[in-house]
């Protein structure tokens, strides 16, 4: 089991450092773009989904642009995303200043929100705005935290404000994580979520020591919506209904 947990330690070290050391060599033929820097970032997300021996099944197709709204487990679901597809994630400050983790996400286009300020969120809705006009998607987690996935948390709706106003697509797309050896039946999604007052890393080593498992995502339609409230709404019952046909 240790030695499980340290194979993989190893092979994420040496991935996010190869991943880093890729980035600075594209940056010295010149500045990228925030369209190159998304699709830099979805080039590491299978690596990194490699060594932590994370599969990944997608039902619906993932889309090029607009919003995209998503239930929110832990930290894993951006790696999980970003392999999916080239997209700007916006999160909470607190990632910004991660080691290693946090450096990708910056040099990745991630936008970053102090979750109890009103001007922070208004200059990240500014940010989302100049972004959608980009062939690149914006993703974020409406929760505004991670749960154990027991159940869905209510929908804030401030940053679907942007796409509203310029009549953006919104994609749902919720997401599980299944245990691929039946034997582990000790072993739930709740154990692989980071929620509460979970310090990060025990449970990174928590993560890294678990049996293989695997993540679904699950992306609805594209829709258009008039209100931001009523985008919220629908987004989270929609959520809802992906995750309990998926269950």
């Amino acid at each position: 089991m240790r030695m499980r947990a340290f194979r993989r330690a190893v092979a994420l070290i040496w991935t996010l450092t190869f991943c880093m050391l890729r980035y600075g060599l594209l940056r010295l033929r010149g500045p990228l773009t925030l369209e190159q820097r998304a699709r830099w970032g979805q080039s590491c997300g299978q690596p990194l989904m490699d060594s932590l021996d994370i599969r990944i099944t997608v039902k619906g197709d993932a889309p090029e642009q607009g919003l995209v709204v998503s239930n929110h487990l832990s930290y894993l679901d951006i790696l999980i995303y970003g392999a999916i597809m080239p997209c700007f994630f916006v999160a909470k400050s607190e990632i910004g200043r991660w080691p290693f983790f946090g450096t990708m996400a910056r040099a990745g286009g991630t936008l970053f929100v102090e979750r109890s300020s009103k001007s922070s969120a208004m200059s990240v809705n500014r940010q989302i705005a100049e972004r959608l006009s980009l062939p690149v998607p914006i993703l974020f987690f409406p929760e505004g935290t991670s749960t154990d996935g027991s159940k869905l948390l209510r929908f804030h709706s401030r940053l679907f404000e942007p796409g509203i106003a310029m009549a953006a697509p919104v994609t749902a797309a919720a997401i599980r994580y299944v245990i691929d050896d039946r034997a582990s039946n000790n072993i739930q999604e709740r154990d692989l979520c980071w929620f509460g007052d979970d310090a990060l890393l025990p449970h990174m080593w928590k993560v890294l020591n678990a049996p293989a498992f695997h993540a679904e995502v699950h992306f609805g339609e594209p829709r258009s919506y008039s209100d931001r409230r009523i985008a919220a709404e629908c987004t989270h019952t929609e959520i809802v209904n992906m995750r309990t046909v998926n269950s």
